[in-house]
Parts: structure tokens; C-alpha cells; sequence
């Protein structure tokens, strides 16, 4: 709420502004024509503008830092070189008076507010106690442990400069030099006790808790921020020592000692934490995980080695309740992500072993079906206690009340979800494993997984949400191969796990298509479907002793399936990517054929037949007719090289003649129609059977003839503005050319000097580029011509 003052006493007060503003500007005119005025004209003051005509204030500075560099460069040769020629009253009268008189200088300096010059001299009056410590090691303690005298001449330093500063508050050096020093006093006395490194580790901690108290109720803002960077230092390498050393211990009693120091640490940090709220969240996240390493370390040691892991997790866990406490929020979320962390990290840790249940049956594919087979690969016992123990935090988390003790939502239910499903799955997936489960129940866990997670997802009763149920999904794909990759040991196993998925998926695929699922949920089972239902046709063939040839054709039976299930109305929304997936069926079949040419032409021939099946449909007649056509033209090339027919157009005429004559009625009934969908598959019947021979034939008669043919359609097409005649015979025209030319052309290239192709391929670049922009409009205008035929 605003006070608006009254319109007469606003009205004085603009007038008083606007009257120190004609003050100020007269000031700044008569300050404007002084500097404008003859240079050797003397100086004056102009009121408040005199401090004007003083050196920069940069400049001041820089020259004060040099002087006490320099001075501070004469003291320490002084001490070091010269301290040698005088005796030992002289040393310290000099070196004594000198800190005095620096030290006592910055109080007059101050008086006359000389504030830079008295900085500068204070500085070097600290330099001076430093000096003077060395001093008073070298003449009356020489013989005194170095990091002794060192850990206390840097506890009476830091306590002289803080006094100093103290006592002299305009000064802004003293407090703040005096925190680093303060650093050192605890952990040299430590080292020169020649303690373990956990009392080191306490003498950190310790610093660490002064510099803390520095940080939170320091009056200077500057000692506020030195002495919270140096408390982090510390206590960081309190927690490093700490933790190493709980990670290491052999023993119970090893193990305790730490634990206690990690402990303190972690109660600094909550202290901090409820104290700071700027740093609050890193200072509840490192408290957080001080507990869990403590806890942790002293639980390592009362569990085998291999169940560590599971101890590190279970003292993770116990963070979470604290979501349901009133504690401050930035602690709250702080030690959340601790035990997020933790859980992460030991969820890293036995996902190998996941790796292992799910892949090891991967080493079978070379041996496949030599029987029971033996875990080769490393893994960890303790993994399933792992992620089932992951799963259910995250399940207590996700089924929290929606408003923690705050009011703040849970919003991260759905990832908690997700999580739960996931880690849930892998931990179930393992068990086999760790369990040493006999084979068939090795090969069933994977199949009942698969089954109870595409229940999950697709159920029209379970609302698990989009996300969850495309984690649902994905683990199951990925159980679903580790299954049949661990079925590989025995044929039996095999096909029955082939068999069990196909079904599991077919009938997730109708649900999701039934209840309205995403599409993309429905195509994505429907087309593992079919991947399963193609892989247990090959391996019943197999199975039962037939020849890759006679495996090839029965796979057949794939896109013979998929193409009729496709019709059916209810199947539209996932027709096309199963017709797609099926389509591999049959290209796995078409090279599994391939060492037989009359097997081959036999498959060709039956996809030709799908194809015209599936060409009866409205929607798919254009793609399916056109594959249809080419796969029956490969079926008879490839017959008749199987035969090893020389005239081939003795076989193909008979076809061209009554496809052409079928082509040109279709023309006359519906003169929109494509001339490649009236001609085009006729002429390519033989014109390409007969180029295929024509450039293994040794004799002229078949390239004339094939020739002139080709010549005789390039004609017909361009006179009645047909593209397939067109194209066709341009084509197979232009390759009997090259043919007969060929030999030619090499003797000819024989004949020429070696520089001669390389300056006429260049005298082409240059004519092509020179006129680059013609070529690309005699291109696009032979483009639209052939747009406008038929």
C-alpha cells in the first residue's frame, strides 16, 4: 500500500528537487569552463567538483600497490640476505620496528582519510609479521619442527591480523587474509603429531565448523564469502579422508571411526543447511551422503563382500521418510536426491548382471542347439536384493500422498511409476540367474514376464498411463529376446518359446487394436508378432530337417498370413506395418532360396501371388500390382536361366503379345491410365530377358534385331507421347549400342595418346559449366515433357 503525500507538500518537494538541479548544473557549467580555459592558467576549486582534479582513483591504486610490492620485495631480501651482518639485538630492533611503524602508520593514515595509502602500508605490515615469524624460527627456534612451528605461528598470525582488523574496521584486508591462515593452524599441528589421517580429517572438520560459524555471523561480507569458500574446502577434504577411509576398513573397529566423523560432518551440514538458505540444498545433499556412507561403511563390514552394495542402498532408503516431516523444503529435497543417488548408483551397479540374464544366451547363436547351457559371464548374487528393494522405494514414493507435508505436489509419480516397472522386471529377470534355476524354469521366467507386463500395458482395466505402459512394453521386448536367446540350447525349447511369444504378442496386438490403444503401441506388438511368428517357422523348418531352399518356402507362409489378416477390417489401423514386417519373411526367404535358381524362381513366383492377392484391395492395389507384375517377371528371367534357355523371347513373346493387347484395351477404356501400367510390364517381359542375353551373345543377329525392336518403341513412344515405349526402348536401345561399341571404343582409347581423355574430360567439364545454366533448362523442359505423356 502507497502514501500519497498531499498535492502542496508534493509540490514543495519537486520544487526542491528542481532547485538542486539548477545547483548542480551551475556547479558543472563553471567546472566545464575552467577545463576549457588556457592550460597555464592556475588551479581552483570549484565546490564539490575539486576531487575532480585529483589522480584517478585507478591510477592511485596502482601506484600504492607497487610501493608496497616493492617494499614488501626489500623486507624479504632484507631477511633473507642481509640478516646475516648484524647481530641479534640489531635483527630484531629492526625487523620489530619496522612491523610496528607499519602497522601503526594506517591509524594516522586513516584520521586524515587517506584510506588507499593506509591499505597499502597495513598489507605490508602483514607481509612484516610474516617475516617476522621467520625470523623468530630461524634465531630462537631453529631446531623446532617445521610443521609445528608452522601450525603455530599461522593460529597467532591469523589471530593478530583478525585482532588488527578488529580493532582498525576500516581496514578491508586484515579479516579476510586472517580467514586462509586460520585454515592452516588444526591440520599442521595434526601432520606434525604424525596422527593418523582420520585425526587430520577431524582437524579439517573442525576448521571446517570455524569457518562455518565465520561464514553465518561474520559482520563483512567479504569475510562472510572467504570463509564459506574455505569451509567447503575443508570439509571436503574431511569427507574424502572420512569416506576413503570407511571404504577401505578391514574391521568393525576401522570401520566405526570414520562412521563417527562422517557423522559430525553430516550434522554440520544439516546445521548449515537450516542456517544457509543459499547453499541448503548442497549442504543437505553432501549431509545426506555422510549418513549413507557412514551407515554404510559399518554395515559393509558385518555382511559378506558381495552384499556391500545392498547395506550402502538400505541406508539410502531410510533418507526418504523425511518427505513426510516438516523440515525445511530445500533440506527435504536435498537429502531426496542423496537417497536418489544412492539408489541410482547401486541400481548402476547391477545392471551388468541384468546385461548377463538378459545377453547370455547370445554366446548359443554359433551352438545353437547343443544343449543345456552353463553361465560363463561374472555377475553379482546380491542384484535381485538390489533392484527389488529399488523398485519398492520407488513404488512407496510414486503411492505417497499427492502433497507432501508443504503442500507440494508429487509430480514425479509417473517417473516413479516407470522406475518401479522397470527395476521390477530386472530384478525378477535375474533371479534364474543368481538362483542357479534349472534350464526350463531359466527359460520360463523370461516368457511369464513378458506375459504379465503386456497384461499390464494393454488391459483396458489397468489405467497405468502412456509412459508406463511403454516401459511396460520395452521391458517386455527385452525379456521377450533374452528368452528366446537363452531357448536356443535345445530344439524343444526353441520352438516352444517361439510359439509362446508369437501368441503372447498376437494377442497383445488385438487387445490394443480392440480397446483403442495408441497406434503406435498396437503397430509396434503386431509387428513383433509377426517377428516371432517368422522366426518360429524358420526354426520349425529347421527343426524338423528340411533344406534351406524348402525352409524359404515354407516362410512363405508369413506374408500369405499377414496379407489375408490384413483384409479384415479390424486389422486397418496396423495393416501396413504388418504387411512391411512380413515383407521380411519373405526377403529372408528369397536368400535363403538364392543357392537354387528353381527354388527360387518358385518363391518369386508364390511372393507375385501375395502380392496380386493383396492387390485386390482398393487401398493397395498401385504398390501391390506393380510389385506383383515385377516379381513374376523375376520368377521367369530366373526360370529360364535355371533352364538355361538360350532364346529366351521364345518364352516371353507369348507373354508380351497378350499383355500388350490387354494393355492397349485398358488404354481405351480409361485413356487416363499410365502407360506403364498399360505397356510397361509386357515390354519389359522380353526387352530385358533379351538384353541380358544380347550382352552375352557373341553373334550380330540378336543385338540388330533387339536393337531395331528398341529403336522401332523410342520412335512409337515419342510420336504418341507415351513415357514407357518411351524410356524403355531409349534405354535398352542406348545399352546395345554401348555394347557393340564397346570394343571399339577401348581400341580406339588404346590408340590415343595418354594425355588425350584426361584434356577432352576437361574440355567437357568446361563446356558443360560454361553453359551449365541452358543444360538445367534443356533438363527441366525434357522433364515437363515427359510429365505430359502418359
Amino acid at each position: 500500500m502507497e502514501n500519497v503525500p498531499p498535492p502542496a507538500h508534493e509540490l514543495a518537494l519537486i520544487d526542491q528537487e528542481l532547485t538542486r538541479l539548477d545547483a548542480r548544473r551551475g556547479q558543472l557549467l563553471a567546472r566545464r569552463a575552467y577545463l576549457l580555459s588556457p592550460p597555464d592558467r592556475p588551479a581552483r576549486t570549484v565546490g564539490p567538483v575539486a576531487p575532480a582534479s585529483s589522480p584517478p582513483t585507478s591510477a592511485q591504486n596502482v601506484l600504492l600497490l607497487l610501493g608496497g610490492v616493492l617494499l614488501a620485495v626489500a623486507a624479504i631480501a632484507f631477511t633473507l640476505v642481509s640478516w646475516g651482518h648484524m647481530g641479534i639485538g640489531g635483527r630484531a630492533a629492526v625487523l620489530t620496528g619496522v612491523t610496528a611503524l607499519a602497522l601503526a602508520a594506517p591509524v594516522a593514515l586513516l584520521r586524515r582519510d587517506l584510506r588507499s595509502t593506509a591499505e597499502a602500508v597495513a598489507a605490508l605490515g602483514l607481509v612484516l609479521t610474516v617475516l617476522d615469524a621467520y625470523a623468530l624460527y630461524r634465531v630462537a627456534f631453529p631446531g623446532t619442527d617445521g610443521l609445528g612451528y608452522t601450525a603455530a605461528a599461522t593460529a597467532v598470525l591469523a589471530a593478530l591480523w583478525a585482532g588488527y582488523g578488529t580493532a582498525l574496521p576500516a581496514l578491508r584486508g586484515p579479516l579476510p587474509v586472517a580467514v586462509p591462515a586460520a585454515q592452516l593452524p588444526l591440520p599442521l599441528w595434526a601432520l606434525a603429531t604424525g596422527d593418523t589421517p582420520l585425526v587430520v580429517a577431524w582437524a579439517l572438520l573442525v576448521t571446517a565448523a570455524l569457518d562455518t560459524t565465520a561464514a553465518l555471523w561474520s559482520g563483512s561480507r567479504t569475510v562472510r564469502a572467504f570463509a564459506g569458500a574455505t569451509a567447503w574446502v575443508t570439509a571436503g577434504g574431511a569427507l574424502l579422508t572420512g569416506g576413503t577411509l570407511s571404504v577401505l576398513a578391514e574391521t568393525p573397529a576401522d570401520a566405526l571411526r570414520p562412521a563417527v566423523l562422517l557423522l559430525a560432518a553430516a550434522a554440520l551440514g544439516l546445521f548449515v543447511a537450516h542456517r544457509a538458505g543459499g547453499v541448503a540444498l548442497a549442504c543437505a545433499v553432501v549431509a545426506g551422503l555422510a549418513w549413507v556412507t557412514a551407515a554404510g561403511g559399518v554395515i559393509r563390514m558385518a555382511v559378506p563382500e558381495d552384499w556391500a552394495v545392498p547395506g550402502y542402498l538400505l541406508c539410502g532408503i531410510t533418507l526418504l521418510p523425511v518427505v513426510r516431516t516438516r523440515l525445511a523444503r530445500p533440506v527435504v529435497r536435498g537429502l531426496t536426491w542423496a537417497a536418489g543417488a544412492v539408489l541410482g548408483t547401486s541400481v548402476l551397479w547391477a545392471l551388468p548382471t541384468v546385461g548377463v540374464a538378459l545377453l547370455g544366451g547370445l554366446g548359443r547363436v554359433p551352438d545353437i542347439w547343443t544343449g543345456t547351457p552353463t553361465v560363463s559371464l561374472p555377475y553379482q548374487p546380491a542384484a535381485p536384493v538390489v533392484l527389488l528393494v529399488a523398485a519398492g522405494a520407488l513404488t512407496a514414493w510414486a503411492y505417497r500422498p499427492l502433497t507432501d507435508a508443504w503442500g507440494e505436489e508429487n509430480g514425479l509419480r509417473t517417473p516413479a511409476l516407470c522406475g518401479t516397472v522397470a527395476l521390477g522386471w530386472a530384478g525378477v529377470l535375474v533371479l534364474p540367474l543368481v538362483l542357479a534355476a534349472s534350464y526350463p524354469v531359466a527359460v520360463a521366467v523370461p516368457l511369464l514376464l513378458t506375459a504379465a507386463l503386456l497384461v499390464a500395458a494393454v488391459h483396458p482395466r489397468i489405467r497405468a498411463g502412456a509412459p508406463v505402459a511403454v516401459t511396460a512394453l520395452s521391458c517386455a521386448g527385452l525379456g521377450s529376446v533374452g528368452g528366446a536367446l537363452l531357448s536356443l540350447a535345445t530344439r524343444p525349447a526353441t520352438v516352444t518359446a517361439l510359439a509362446v511369444l508369437t501368441a503372447l504378442f498376437a494377442a497383445a496386438a488385438v487387445a490394443a487394436v480392440r480397446t483403442g490403444t495408441r497406434q503406435a503401441v498396437s503397430t509396434a506388438l503386431a509387428c513383433t508378432a509377426v517377428g516371432y511368428a517368422t522366426a518360429l517357422v524358420a526354426a520349425s523348418a529347421a527343426a524338423a530337417g528340411l533344406p534351406a531352399e524348402h525352409t524359404a518356402v515354407t516362410l512363405l507362409v508369413v506374408p500369405a498370413a499377414a496379407a489375408l489378416l490384413s483384409a479384415r477390417p479390424g486389422v486397418r489401423p496396423v495393416a501396413s506395418p504388418v504387411e512391411i514386417t512380413a515383407a521380411g519373411a519373405g526377403l529372408l526367404a528369397v536368400a535363403l532360396a538364392s543357392g537354387r535358381a528353381p527354388v527360387l524362381a518358385l518363391v518369386l513366383a508364390l511372393c507375385g501371388v501375395i502380392a496380386a492377392g493383396t492387390a485386390i484391395r482398393p487401398e493397395r492395389r498401385k504398390a501391390a500390382g506393380y510389385t506383383a507384375a515385377a516379381l513374376f517377371v523375376l520368377a521367369t528371367w530366373v526360370r529360364l536361366a535355371a533352364s538355361e534357355v538360350s532364346v529366351p523371347e521364345a518364352y516371353t513373346l507369348p507373354v508380351t503379345v497378350p499383355a500388350l493387347v490387354v494393355g492397349l484395351l485398358r488404354s481405351r477404356r480409361d485413356p487416363a491410365a499410365s502407360s506403364w501400367t498399360a505397356y510397361g510390364p509386357g515390354l519389359a517381359a522380353t526387352l530385358l530377358p533379351s538384353l541380358l542375353a544380347a550382352w552375352g551373345d557373341t553373334h550380330w543377329a540378336r543385338p540388330l534385331l533387339l536393337g531395331l525392336a528398341a529403336l522401332a518403341l523410342t520412335l512409337a513412344g515419342a510420336r504418341l507421347s507415351l513415357q514407357a515405349p518411351l524410356l524403355l526402348g531409349g534405354t535398352v536401345l542406348a545399352l546395345v549400342a554401348l555394347h557393340e561399341l564397346a570394343p571399339y571404343a577401348v581400341q580406339v582409347v588404346d590408340a590415343l595418346p595418354r594425355w588425350l581423355p584426361p584434356a577432352l574430360a576437361g574440355l567437357l567439364l568446361l563446356a558443360v559449366g560454361a553453359t551449365y545454366e541452358q543444360r538445367l533448362k534443356d533438363a527441366q523442359r525434357l522433364r515437363r515433357s515427359l510429365g505430359r505423356m502418359r
